[in-house]
């Protein structure tokens, strides 16, 4: 089941890779994955899975009964039987039942991580209910994302032949303020959340301000900006600090919220069981940030978005 194939696309890295991974970053294992899949049942002889592999040009048979994935049979187990004289067995008694799986669900990203972590060439997908919906494979990957690069292309040299629209300067707040920042976050980007706080925080440090005041911003900006990783399809951090004020805008562009106060009450998330099993979804987020400033506002509904802001008091020198 083990092939020797690597997917070394870069998750970390900054410049000119960021619109790959703003792809990357939109795209879920159900966006990439084959719905038209090619399986053979548990008491298939493997004299027939080989015919099945030779004949569709695959290296990989899923065996189910019904929907449900009961293991798969690759070409290393194709090799077996035929070196131990198993050929005419039935899948069931060579097939692989170790599988590791992905959810449809899933950010693509975890696909790509699946690739490089097991080196296995290709990965079963199920739907919600652990129903076999797809198969993804490297190919797969590539191919969608060379599609989705060339119309960006198209979409990017478009935006450059049009003529620019006037812009006329303005003094805004934002030109008054002491510190003014601002970051983009990207859906289930891990690896970067928290970057935009640190970098908060840093600036506020640089500025004299007081440790406990600086706690107290680092968190709320962090839950407000690990929320747009988790539950938005991406959005933008900013921050402003003046007049005695840090404020902590977080805009995301994502499904909204259906329930604003149970949104608030602590232990309750949306979160699915994948994002739990990383750690996160725990429905600490917005409480936290509701309590880590001195003024909380959230405005959001199903298919708007959502905008919070947080504000922190400061002491001003004398």
């Amino acid at each position: 089941m083990r092939d020797s194939i690597s997917m070394d696309i870069p998750i970390n890295t900054e410049g000119g890779s960021r619109v790959v991974l703003d792809l990357i970053y939109s795209l879920k294992v159900r966006d990439v994955m084959t719905r038209q899949l090619i399986t053979a049942a548990p008491d298939s002889p493997m004299r027939e899975v080989q015919k099945l592999m030779r004949d569709n040009g695959i290296t990989g048979v899923p065996i189910v009964e019904g929907s449900r994935l009961l293991g798969i049979v690759s070409i290393g187990d194709l090799l077996l039987a035929l070196d131990d004289g198993r050929i005419s067995s039935s899948a069931e008694a060579c097939m692989s039942r170790s599988v590791v799986t992905l959810e449809e669900e899933m950010p693509l990203t975890f696909a790509i991580s699946y690739l490089n972590r097991y080196q296995f060439r290709r990965f079963p997908v199920l739907d919600k209910n652990g129903a076999l919906a797809g198969i993804i494979t490297a190919a797969d990957i590539i191919k969608t994302l060379l599609v989705a690069m060339n119309r960006e292309v198209e979409r990017l040299e478009a935006t450059i032949r049009a003529p620019a629209s006037p812009t006329v300067a303005n003094a805004s707040d934002e030109a008054e303020a002491a510190l003014s920042l601002s970051f983009n976050t990207y859906q289930f980007d891990f690896d970067n959340a928290g970057k935009a706080s640190a970098e908060l925080k840093k600036a506020l440090r640089n500025l004299k301000m007081d440790p406990t005041i600086i706690r107290r911003a680092a968190i709320a900006s962090y839950e407000l900006e690990l929320n747009q990783v988790i539950h938005s399809s991406g959005g933008v951090m900013e921050y402003i600090v003046r007049d005695g004020r840090i404020t902590i805008v977080a805009r995301d562009s994502g499904p909204g919220i259906a329930d604003v106060a149970a949104a608030l009450t602590e232990g309750f998330s949306t979160a699915n069981n994948w994002i739990r099993s990383l750690g996160f979804g725990a429905g600490l987020g917005l409480p936290n940030a509701k309590r880590a400033g001195d003024d909380f506002s959230l405005d959001s509904a199903p298919g708007r978005g959502t905008t919070v802001c947080v504000t922190i008091n400061y002491a001003l020198p004398a």
